[in-house]
């Protein structure tokens, strides 16, 4: 009898095993959503960068059967080798190579092989159409047009970043990688334009003013946005003949966002680049047109200099009173992945203090990429 009554007590002790065990698996499966609640700007900034994650709980890309990895587009407009190679090679050295593409615009004719460059990521990746590029003028806008259609080849190519020769990452591939996947939108610096008049009325027929934006040219677009700025033919034109610099126009700074406001994109943009420029602003501040950014000596990279660049968390636009805070769907996360215009000695010294990786600056001089 005492056997028959022990039954129905041990069915209900392994229930409430099984019941605890379940409970205890969920809780811990929910701790990364549940400390997204706790956190506000003043929380974020206290983290330190190197302990700071993306979050389980943003949106990533569906991938079907068969379906390949989503790949990140890396675009180098340079004006002719990439004297940071070497940084690069550490930064793509562990990554996947089914998770991203190498572009490169060079001088016409330029060919990254053995004996241009020491990072065997960059061989043959030039562009075999390019263009001679000049600062101010349309041929730039020109040569970011033919990166991007390049890239579309590609349709596992589902992000795309502009960068510069003198750009280096902040993070580890990984984090970059998981950072712009994560995110449905373009990250393009847009703002209204209303101090500097650049808008030439002659545009009016094309673009009207309340279209007009100005932003940062270092930009990273989603497919879709990617497919407007290949694709346009009647923008780019408007732009040649009427925005140039002797009217004080530089068309990187307008195009892509007039392009997408045309486009009426504005709310599928994360209004702002993720990429830092530190400006020189020694001048004085009514002389706005004097402001150039700063290049990184191997001083300016030190540990506390690039840590305070991770930390930014917001930036404020004064011609819209706008504070923009840095987020990736809904969730607070440091503003810039790279930062620019940097030095060699600058890069070799943020390799050496392991901002990306373990870097042995003795590398550098060895002949083999």
């Amino acid at each position: 009898m005492k056997k028959k009554g022990l039954a129905p007590g041990g069915i209900s002790w392994k229930l409430h095993v099984i019941v605890v065990s379940l409970t205890l698996t969920i809780v811990v499966c929910m701790l990364p959503f549940l400390s997204l609640h706790r956190f506000s700007p003043s929380h974020y900034s206290q983290i330190p960068s190197s302990r700071r994650s993306l979050h389980s709980n943003w949106d990533s890309i569906t991938l079907h059967e068969g379906q390949p990895n989503p790949k990140v587009a890396f675009l180098f407009l340079a004006r002719l080798h990439l004297p940071l190679d070497f940084v690069w090679k550490c930064f793509f050295q562990n990554a996947d190579t089914a998770n991203y593409s190498i572009y490169i615009h060079s001088e016409p004719g330029f060919v990254f092989n053995e004996s241009t460059t020491r990072s065997r990521f960059f061989h043959d990746r030039q562009l075999k159409n390019s263009i001679k590029v000049g600062w101010g003028e349309a041929s730039m806008i020109g040569a970011e047009r033919l990166l991007l259609k390049e890239a579309l080849k590609d349709s596992a190519n589902t992000r795309f970043v502009l960068l510069s020769e003198s750009c280096i990452p902040l993070y580890n591939f990984s984090y970059i990688y998981t950072y712009l996947t994560a995110s449905p939108r373009s990250f393009v610096d847009s703002f209204l334009d209303k101090k500097e008049r650049r808008y030439n009325p002659n545009m009016a027929l094309y673009i009207p003013m309340s279209k007009w934006r100005k932003g940062s040219q270092w930009i990273t677009l989603i497919r879709k946005h990617a497919e407007v700025v290949a694709d346009d033919d009647v923008i780019f034109p408007v732009f040649k003949m009427f925005c140039k610099k002797r009217y004080n126009c530089i068309p990187d700074e307008h195009y892509v966002q007039t392009l997408l406001a045309m486009h009426d994109s504005d709310g599928e943009l994360e209004r702002r680049t993720i990429t830092y420029t530190e400006w020189n602003q020694s001048a004085s501040n009514m002389d706005k047109n004097s402001w150039h950014p700063m290049t990184f000596s191997y001083a300016d990279a030190g540990p506390d200099k690039i840590k305070r660049i991770k930390d930014i968390d917001n930036v404020y636009y004064d011609t819209e009173y706008r504070t923009e805070w840095c987020h990736n769907n809904s969730t607070l996360v440091p503003c810039f992945l790279f930062a620019r215009k940097f030095s060699r000695g600058a890069a070799m010294h943020l390799l050496s203090g392991g901002v990306i990786s373990q870097f042995d600056a003795s590398a550098l001089m060895d002949p083999t990429p």
